[in-house]
């Protein structure tokens, strides 16, 4: 390779350096038999997980699935109780200021300083990051614009929406430049015009080469927003991968819904179909939707009969139960 011509003592001396490069890849996140405990409450059970450079990954299930506690120990504010965690290729235990340097969070709930402006709010926090107040000018300047918010940077925080009190908490989580962001339910109890733009913003940031992890009880903001995604329950992972694979390994393409009764039933065991009963319905899982619903009407007695894509809602609940959890 050559490197750059020098000049010295009136002549040009050209270098040839020949120079190897080794590219290791190092997860972003890696997990390896993770656990966390509360006395005898096994909250996170030997989960193993990874999360690569640059894509958003998704933690979904019930509530009390593990999902927010997985997050809390990536963030190093839980401490792990077994197995390995590594954040930029550092341990979580031994590395803690290190990682949050170069992390950005967004947290369920709405926890800004409500005595402060917008522009306050993000001038003070800045200080948390030791950011020179000449540096974090500039730096709040183009996030108000990023979030849309330039016009409010006067406004005090009770005097907002709650869409732009979560653009505002984004703009805070990214206030370090980090490289690593972290949302807890990023766009809950908001209407669906926020929700698209904050979704829009995060898209925006990941193209930016930020790695993105997030929770969601929206099943389409995690198929939207997921590069990959694992479904929690109990503790555990019970599935990982893209949201259209998993939709069509699960559930198939399609599904179609008829009403239940027990001829239906005596007729679909007959027929090997994949279903579920859903309470009056019966939810029949299908890669060919025209077929099975012309071989239904032949062979079934059949009254109402739907069909319609399968979502990452149906793998969910097929998954996790239907049960209500609180």
């Amino acid at each position: 390779m050559v490197v750059t011509s020098k000049f010295k003592a009136g002549y040009f001396i050209l270098f040839h350096i020949s120079i190897q490069w080794w590219f290791v890849i190092v997860s972003v996140i890696m997990a390896e038999d993770l656990e966390k405990q509360f006395g005898e409450f096994v909250a996170v059970d030997s989960v193993s997980f990874t999360v690569e450079e640059g894509e958003v990954f998704g933690f979904l299930g019930p509530n009390g699935a593990g999902k927010t506690t997985t997050m809390k120990m990536i963030q190093c504010v839980s401490p792990k109780t077994g197995g390995k965690l590594e954040v930029f290729g550092m341990d979580v235990s031994t590395h803690q200021r290190e990682i949050k340097k170069r992390l950005g969070v967004v947290p369920q709930e709405n926890n800004l300083d409500p005595d402060f402006t917008v522009y306050e709010n993000l001038m003070v926090y800045s200080r948390y990051f030791d950011i020179p107040r000449a540096k974090a000018e500039p730096i709040i300047d183009e996030l108000l614009n990023f979030v849309q918010l330039r016009e409010k940077k006067d406004t005090v925080i009770e005097q907002l929406s709650g869409g732009m009190k979560r653009r505002l908490i984004l703009a805070r989580a990214l206030i370090n430049t980090p490289r690593l962001l972290i949302l807890d339910e990023p766009t809950i109890g908001l209407d669906p015009q926020a929700r698209h733009l904050i979704w829009d913003k995060l898209k925006s940031l990941q193209s930016q080469g930020i790695t993105i992890v997030l929770t969601t009880h929206y099943l389409e903001e995690a198929a939207r927003l997921c590069d990959r995604l694992v479904i929690m329950d109990y503790g555990k992972i019970l599935v990982e991968g893209k949201p259209d694979a998993l939709v069509e390994e699960y559930v198939g393409t399609d599904i179609v819904e008829a009403e239940n009764n027990p001829k239906v039933i005596a007729c679909l065991e007959k027929s090997a179909a994949s279903y579920d009963v859903v309470g009056n319905t019966i939810q029949v899982y299908t890669t060919n939707p025209q077929e099975l619903t012309y071989a239904l009407l032949q062979e079934c007695e059949l009254g109402h009969i739907t069909a319609r894509s399968a979502t990452l809602e149906d793998v969910f609940l097929k998954l996790t139960g239907k049960k209500l959890r609180e």
